[in-house]
């Protein structure tokens, strides 16, 4: 019962981004949803990876989705409603051999997720982050044959509408593929705190495990929660040397 137009616009071209979006404005009067999934493959070994191909792909995954987001924002701002979802991969969360392009770009739009989601939120633009796994004609000639059918591109698609429905969550990482959904976080643990006198790298390395004990790993909501939570972790640590000196 949708209607539908298709465009040819280059996502590298700012130009013609602009010009997609105002013949979307022109044809529907608003603009509510951005899905931001253009994207290509150029996998080589970081050995054999020329810059032109590192670069084209930051050009079409990190700007593309830069150039889209950018064309609708104020739109959406001046409207008070909005949803945009980036498409990331289990590559940019994770690593994969002979994709040092692919995943650089991919990581690279979390961080552009995480930012916006906090900038939107005063006019309920909410903004995630899709990573799907299904069978494309990008990933076909990597997926074993009797895969392919479990991987079916529709199956993404409840987790992508559910990103940008009226109920949608925003600042978060979905990953969906074979009918399966789980949610991605970037956590940070606990920590702990060194004296002047232990910071040394071989104190690092001693206490490593302790450093990275998973008890009490969080997810903080932005970039100065890090900073507060050493503050207050460095005060209370300074604090109970001086009571028992």
């Amino acid at each position: 019962g949708g209607t539908a137009v298709a465009d040819t616009a280059d996502v590298t071209d700012p130009a013609q981004v602009a010009a997609m979006v105002a013949g979307a404005l022109e044809r529907w009067g608003r603009i509510d949803i951005l899905v931001n999934n253009a994207g290509i493959l150029r996998d080589k070994s970081f050995g054999e990876l020329a810059l032109e191909d590192f670069r084209a792909m930051l050009e079409v995954h990190v700007l593309g989705g830069f150039h889209a987001a950018k064309a609708v924002w104020e739109r959406m701002r001046a409207q008070n409603y909005g949803r945009i979802v980036f498409t990331t991969s289990s590559t940019g969360l994770y690593g994969n051999f002979g994709q040092a392009n692919y995943a650089t770009a991919k990581a690279a739009l979390i961080g552009l997720m995480k930012v916006l989601d906090q900038e939107g939120r005063k006019n309920d633009i909410r903004v995630n982050i899709l990573s799907p796994t299904a069978t494309t004609r990008m990933t076909e000639a990597l997926l074993p044959e009797e895969d392919r059918a479990l991987l079916d591109p529709a199956d993404v698609t409840p987790g992508l509408l559910f990103l940008v429905s009226a109920e949608a969550p925003s600042g978060v990482m979905l990953c969906a593929g074979a009918g399966c959904f789980a949610r991605a976080e970037v956590v940070e643990t606990a920590g702990i705190y060194l004296p002047p006198e232990d910071r040394s790298p071989e104190t690092v390395a001693q206490r490593f495990n302790e450093i990275s004990a998973p008890e009490g790993a969080a997810t903080l909501p932005n970039a100065w929660a890090q900073t507060k939570k050493y503050v207050a972790l460095a005060r209370e640590a300074q604090k109970n040397r001086s009571g028992k000196s």
